[in-house]
């Protein structure tokens, strides 16, 4: 991790965060992240994201699941413990519906919990960072790379161009140090 330079630029409405973020992108500023206090439409759009592969686990997770609640009800019924109900065959698919749904479900979300857990780097032991205190109330955020040897002349510019977004507010940060996911 290296200490890097970035501007806050901050936004009091989600409209003007979406033209100042395409703005800023079509002049070629570097943004590192986007920080707002609900999910806004399309932002991971502009910033070029990739389709998160949660959904993948979960459908793996959930086909395990469903393998295992079948294989294991096909395995008692009818290798370990048989038994003659009825006249009911011993593999009788339709009554293990029910138990290899639950299974699928439960696998699948169990998948999803910790690979969103793995992908975020949270859970015990992760140390909380907080850019701003409103970010999580009323304020939208937009980080900007500005770079270790950064001139005070190439900090103003980017300073005019993001102010011509209409930001409400910038602000220089240099004392923490960014993950390799800035």
């Amino acid at each position: 991790m290296n200490k890097n330079k970035y501007l806050k630029a901050y936004y009091d409405d989600d409209g003007l965060l979406i033209k100042g973020l395409k703005s800023l992108k079509k002049e070629g500023v570097e943004i590192l992240d986007v920080l707002t206090p609900f999910p806004v439409h399309d932002i991971d759009k502009i910033l070029g994201y990739r389709r998160s592969w949660i959904a993948r686990v979960g459908f793996i997770g959930g086909a395990v699941g469903a393998v295992i609640g079948f294989g294991f009800q096909v395995w008692v019924f009818t290798v370990d413990y048989p038994l003659n109900i009825g006249g009911k065959p011993f593999l009788a698919v339709p009554s293990f519906i029910p138990v290899t749904f639950e299974m699928t479900v439960l696998c699948a979300a169990f998948a999803m919990v910790f690979a969103f857990l793995i992908r975020s780097k949270i859970g015990p032991g992760a140390e909380p960072f907080i850019h701003d205190e409103r970010s999580t109330d009323d304020r939208f955020l937009i980080l900007v790379g500005v770079g270790k040897n950064a001139t005070e002349e190439t900090v103003s510019e980017l300073k005019n161009k993001i102010s011509n977004t209409g930001a409400q507010g910038i602000v220089l940060k240099d004392d923490v140090e960014l993950s390799k996911n800035y």
